[in-house]
């Protein structure tokens, strides 16, 4: 099975890129919103890294962790069982969330196809223009990048040709796509100890530049989300908040170990301590708003940006192991893991919280995308200009009106895969040969494959999503998954009964 794992992480590591002559079919037009809801609240988007399904408390579905303030975020607000992002990967993920649009629109179908194209308007731009003050903290993911091959190639072919490391390209270079250039007034964004900020954790402005810092990733970034509330009280702000966990690497430090037993796989014992942490952040974030009176002007969405790692088998390797090794965090009860189509790999945790606005300790259970919170976001922000967004209006559906959930499409396509979700079905293919037809809404979900009981509907949702890929700008090669991903795809899901 490690073989297995070994071989599949190579697509991974690299990692998607239609046919049919007729329109893209549109839409349904969501309901109007209410109205009454205050202008221009505050937004928080809160997007974790590789955090699985089941690991939030109020999932009720593990008990070895405990996420109190995430949870409360819930009790107090809505939770979407049906939760999805656009890609089962870091970068087209936070590509859609950035932009509102489905990131194959502008060609950033994978990893390796960063950076996020200047010609591209951030939702943080969008906030400016609206009067927003607006930060980003954490994980950003959208830059050039090591595996920005086809870039270089394009913008930089001597670079390209002399085969440098990535941190040999001039800074000129890089700078235009960094978030302070995207529309973020505020930064303090990076990955391991070394960060690109503006502004101090005292709160303090500085030069743009990087920084070098030793302190726990977690805690770090935590500190720098409420430094930009303690900034920004006093006018409406936007706040994207992503932090780097339960990504790998798996550290965490002592205080957070000491909450989680001993007796569980190390790897699992780390990602749990890992997201104590990020609890943790959640509980300052609301402390720090409570404390300037906030609560009651701000939303705050929770989403993770794709399913968690499993590496197939959960192994508990050596905590040092990257490449695609088990995270530590898990999905259950879902099917398959990060880089498949399965919902493993790309239905999230998802929240939604404003208090006195949005209903207290509901649960929605229609199938909802990241690009939904974006639409409603830039909606009760005062944006008339949705239109090119792809997501639709939450507020309906918050206020019980579900069914146009049910009447519109989810699409996704990554690394050879292709998938649609409308309604109760989920038509999946993978490479070209496997094919899967599943209702979402009944008790076998992914473990019972339809397509034989059911090839019209299946032909039906397969004709949707190849219209909707051909508008996309890069082509679906439409080629059959190498052997060993194809083995992966046998491993999770039935044949066709």
């Amino acid at each position: 099975m490690r073989i297995l794992s070994v071989a599949i992480s190579l697509f991974v590591l690299v990692a998607c890129g239609g046919s049919g002559d007729q329109p893209t079919p549109s839409l349904p037009k969501p309901e109007e919103p209410s109205t009454g809801y205050p202008d221009k609240p505050n937004i928080i988007v809160i997007f974790t890294d590789d955090q699985g399904y089941a690991d939030l408390g109020i999932q009720g579905v593990r008990q070895d962790l405990k996420t109190p303030n995430i949870d409360k975020l819930a009790t107090s607000g809505t939770r979407f069982t049906y939760g999805y992002v656009t890609s089962p990967q870091c970068t087209p993920s936070r590509a859609a969330l950035m932009s509102g649009q489905y990131q194959q629109k502008f060609g950033v179908d994978e990893n390796r196809f960063a950076p996020m194209p200047l010609n591209v308007e951030t939702i943080a731009s969008r906030f400016q223009k609206l009067g927003y003050r607006t930060g980003m903290v954490g994980k950003w993911h959208l830059e050039v990048m090591g595996n920005s091959k086809e870039w270089l190639k394009q913008n930089h072919p001597d670079f390209y040709a002399s085969n440098q490391s990535i941190e040999k390209l001039p800074l000129d270079y890089k700078r235009p796509f960094f978030p302070d250039e995207r529309g973020f007034d505020d930064v303090f964004w990076g990955y391991e100890r070394r960060y690109w900020t503006n502004f101090e954790l005292n709160g303090n402005d500085k030069l743009p530049g990087y920084q070098i810092n030793n302190q726990y990733r977690l805690d770090l970034t935590n500190q720098a989300a409420t430094t930009f509330i303690e900034r920004n009280a006093q006018s409406p702000f936007f706040l994207y908040f992503s932090p780097y966990g339960p990504h790998v690497p798996l550290e965490a430090t002592d205080f957070y170990l000491s909450r989680i037993p001993e007796n569980m796989p190390t790897r699992r014992r780390y990602a749990l301590a890992m997201m104590a942490a990020i609890d943790d952040g959640v509980g300052e974030i609301v402390g720090t708003l409570e404390k300037h009176g906030l609560m009651k002007n701000t939303i705050i969405f929770f989403i993770s940006d794709n399913g968690a790692p499993l590496g197939d088998d959960m192994t508990d390797a050596p905590l040092d192991q990257r490449g695609e090794a088990w995270n530590g965090s898990r999905n259950d009860p879902l099917i398959g893991e990060k880089g498949m189509l399965t919902d493993g790999g790309i239905r999230v945790p998802y929240l939604v919280q404003w208090q006195g606005q949005f209903p207290a300790g509901k649960v929605v259970d229609k199938p909802v995308s990241s690009l939904d919170a974006v639409y409603t976001a830039l909606e009760l922000a005062g944006e008339d200009s949705l239109a090119e967004l792809d997501g639709v209006s939450l507020l309906p559906a918050l206020e019980g009106k579900t069914d146009y959930l049910d009447e519109r499409a989810l699409y996704w396509r990554f690394w050879m895969q292709r998938a649609v979700r409308k309604g109760k079905w989920k038509y999946l293919q993978a490479g070209i040969k496997r094919e899967y037809l599943f209702d979402m809404e009944s008790d076998e979900g992914e473990n019972l494959n339809l397509i034989q009981q059911y090839p019209d509907i299946a032909e039906e949702l397969r004709q949707q999503l190849l219209y909707w890929s051909d508008e996309m700008q890069r082509a679906d090669p439409m080629t059959e998954i190498p052997a060993p991903f194809g083995a992966r795809y046998d491993h999770y899901l039935p044949q066709p009964q």
